[in-house]
């Protein structure tokens, strides 16, 4: 009888593999792992932005393995992602990106934080034709090189500050003049440029000022901003950045009566850095918590919340970076699902083809790669709370303007 069974057993076991797993609930079985690499900036400049973005690629990963991993053709697969510190360099990133396909055999990729970096990285992923999605790389000259293995689900940075510019255009008394300062990397450029063009097709004039990309000692810029007398001030980098301006207008009195951001203000640090003086600041948003999106599948924007609140207790709201890294590892997920393969090049077709809504919005590229179906939202800090405050149909809260000068908060 010892033997019999130990027979039986070794039939079933043989009958496991050649399925392709031990069998599963409702008919499906379980398949290998997928693992997707990802070098973060877990150290150096853009630890902050990186954590975040760690956050939401981990947050997807709890879901899909809880419901058993991807659903390929009947097969579910588990999923890992493998993480390396790139420091905050774009060229290390590129190195660690080359070593997660060569040594670590990652069946996929996901982006790093920052254009910088997302842009050698995708030089990397083109040359090994591995598909790269990535949610953390605005720039759109990461997406004129005519690659086809980077899908990019955030809105470019044309769009980061425009709709701060339209709701400007809206708020009484009218601001008719704007100081922006930018730093000079591609992405800040970008953002900087978008609004030097499209603002004065809403009334206004424009100033732009450029500093170098890192810089936190921008006592000069922010006193040429003062000389000006700008109504709006907008600052056109990342969040050292963004708290060193804010800092710096403090300090030297510059009192406009519109601040904004396109990167910083979102993230829970630069309220954790500024305190009190982080209120009335705006930024141009990928998501909010207010958003009103309908999915097909995942979860809905409330559920999205409550999820991060009970991984991460006591972070509060996630915030963009978060959500539109999880956003990357679900249009993955619909492209594995859509292509009924792990194949390189069957994945990277159905993400040229992706279509779906998400808690995060309309995930879907043009011919470049990059999502520019998906609008943003304007938010401001308001009594040490992040609010949506524009457009209107998504908006909690109405603008709090103009801001108040610093010797009368």
């Amino acid at each position: 009888m010892r033997s019999r069974s130990s027979v039986l057993l070794v039939v079933a076991a043989l009958l496991s593999f050649a399925c392709g797993g031990t069998a599963g609930t409702g008919g499906t079985s379980t398949g290998a792992t997928i693992t997707f690499g990802a070098p973060l900036g877990l150290t150096g400049s853009l630890t902050k932005e990186s954590t975040l973005t760690q956050q939401g690629y981990d947050l997807w990963v709890d879901w899909i393995n809880q419901q058993g991993g991807i659903n390929i053709d009947g097969v579910k697969h588990p999923v890992k992602v493998k993480y390396y510190d790139d420091t905050s360099s774009a060229n290390q990133s590129a190195v660690l990106m080359q070593k997660l396909i060569t040594e670590d055999k990652v069946n996929f990729l996901l982006g790093p934080y920052g254009s910088a970096a997302t842009a050698t990285d995708a030089a990397i992923a083109e040359q090994n034709q591995v598909p790269m999605v990535e949610a953390n790389g605005a720039a759109q000259a990461i997406f004129n090189q005519g690659y086809k293995y980077t899908f990019g689900v955030l809105s470019p940075a044309n769009k980061y500050l425009q709709g701060v510019v339209d709701m400007a255009a809206t708020l009484t008394p009218k601001p008719t003049s704007i100081f922006m300062l930018s730093a000079d990397d591609n992405f800040s450029l970008e953002v900087a440029n978008a609004v030097r063009d499209y603002a004065p097709s809403k009334g206004f004039t424009v100033t732009l000022q450029k500093y170098k990309n890192g810089s936190t000692n921008l006592a000069a810029e922010v006193q040429a901003a003062k000389a000006a007398n700008p109504d709006i001030v907008m600052n056109s980098g990342h969040l050292l950045e963004a708290i060193a301006i804010n800092k710096a207008a403090k300090e030297y009195k510059l009192n406009s009566k519109l601040f904004a951001y396109s990167v910083g203000p979102s993230t829970p640090d630069f309220i954790n850095s500024l305190g009190k003086d982080a209120n009335y600041v705006y930024d141009g948003s990928q998501w909010t918590p207010q958003v009103k999106y309908k999915p097909s599948f995942y979860l809905t924007e409330s559920q999205y919340v409550d999820a991060y609140h009970k991984k991460y207790p006591g972070a509060g709201d996630p915030d963009y970076h978060v959500a539109e890294s999880t956003a990357a590892c679900l249009a993955f997920q619909k492209a594995l699902e859509n292509a009924k393969s792990t194949d390189p090049k069957k994945v990277r077709d159905a993400l040229a083809k992706l279509d779906v809504m998400t808690f995060f919005g309309q995930i879907k590229f043009d011919s470049r790669g990059i999502n520019t179906y998906k609008p943003m939202v304007v938010e401001q800090i308001q009594n040490g709370q992040h609010h949506t405050v524009f457009p209107t149909d998504v908006a909690d809260v109405k603008p709090m303007y103009p801001t108040p000068a610093w010797d009368q908060r």
